[in-house]
């Protein structure tokens, strides 16, 4: 187990580095000049080839790349992520302010996803080749089909000019008005987690499909167990192994994802902050924040993985 861990971590490790390195050319080879975009942003700004040269050499981005990148990736390790190249505030500082909006969105998602997508796929299973698992395998190919923003894009524009009602856009804190609160993240956690709900679902009924012809499920029934009791207590729980790996990765994508419904539903958390850093080509925000979301998918997997032998004891890392 430990080795196993070991590598997992040194495999971790390396992909973010490699995400780093990408992140770091992308952002450099894109065309344009952040000097001249800072002191371009008022308007009829006059600015000398000279306060362009002393712009960069304050922002270190006359240094060669590499040692741009060393310093960068050296502070961002040590939580010392920058500060805005606009707004001169410190990112981690804006990044720990703003992470609270994004970790509940996720939570919320994942939660309300997986509360309804495991008993969706367990009446699937049940229900094999009826009415009821044709409409579900619609409704989960429906699900997977159509990406979030669209979906969102849908509710919004069909709610406003159809049936005039407008979604809570804006964010209120849980400490300020709790039931205001989740009703704001109420409509984009069911977007945001419409895919992965019938993801898990469909999972869950091939899982459960394959348990339930098992041979220990024939002498469960020949024992003459009841059978809720056959399907509570015996496959359910070899069932979820596969789904373990569909919440996990969903708890991951979820936050990744957040980004587009953070912005359309106006929710000041990290998503909404990386796309004003892409827009302004803000160096320390971009970079800072996909590290972060890489480093959460590495430790994410490592969880999921691990979380198998707890699962099913037949597993061995070793």
């Amino acid at each position: 187990m430990q080795r196993y861990i070991l590598r997992r971590l040194a495999l971790g490790a390396l992909t973010a580095w490699l995400v780093s390195l990408l992140i770091f050319a992308i952002l450099r080879i894109a065309p344009g000049d952040v000097a001249l975009m800072i002191l371009s942003e008022e308007e009829d700004a006059i600015y000398s080839q000279e306060m362009v040269d002393n712009l960069r050499e304050e922002l270190g981005l006359n240094r060669s790349l590499p040692e741009q990148y060393v310093v960068w990736l050296s502070d961002w390790v040590t939580l010392d992520w920058g500060t805005s190249l606009f707004n001169d505030h410190e990112v981690f500082d804006v990044f720990m302010e703003k992470l609270p909006v994004t970790l509940e969105l996720s939570i919320v998602t994942v939660t309300i996803s997986t509360i309804l997508g495991i008993p969706v796929g367990v009446i699937m299973a049940l229900k094999q080749d009826s009415w009821i698992d044709y409409v579900l395998r619609i409704w989960a190919l429906a699900g997977l089909s159509m990406p979030s923003f669209w979906t969102a894009t849908l509710l919004l524009v069909g709610g406003v000019y159809f049936l005039n009602w407008r979604p809570p856009i804006g964010y209120v804190s849980i400490v300020e008005d709790p039931a205001r609160n989740l009703n704001q993240y109420l409509w984009p956690s069911l977007i945001l987690g419409y895919a992965t709900m019938a993801t898990k679902a469909r999972m869950m009924r091939s899982t459960m499909l394959e348990v339930l012809r098992q041979d220990y499920i024939r002498t469960a029934h020949a024992k003459g167990l009841r059978f809720v009791v056959v399907v509570n207590r015996h496959a359910l729980k070899n069932a979820l192994i596969p789904v373990v790996t569909i919440i996990g990765v969903s708890i991951a994508l979820i936050m990744g994802g957040s980004v587009i419904m953070e912005r359309i539903f106006t929710l000041p958390g990290i998503g909404n902050f990386l796309v004003s850093g892409m827009q302004q080509r803000d160096y320390p925000v971009v970079q800072s924040l996909i590290m972060f979301f890489a480093m959460w998918i590495v430790f994410v997997n490592l969880v999921v993985d691990l979380t198998y032998g707890w699962l099913d004891p037949r597993i061995r890392f070793d």
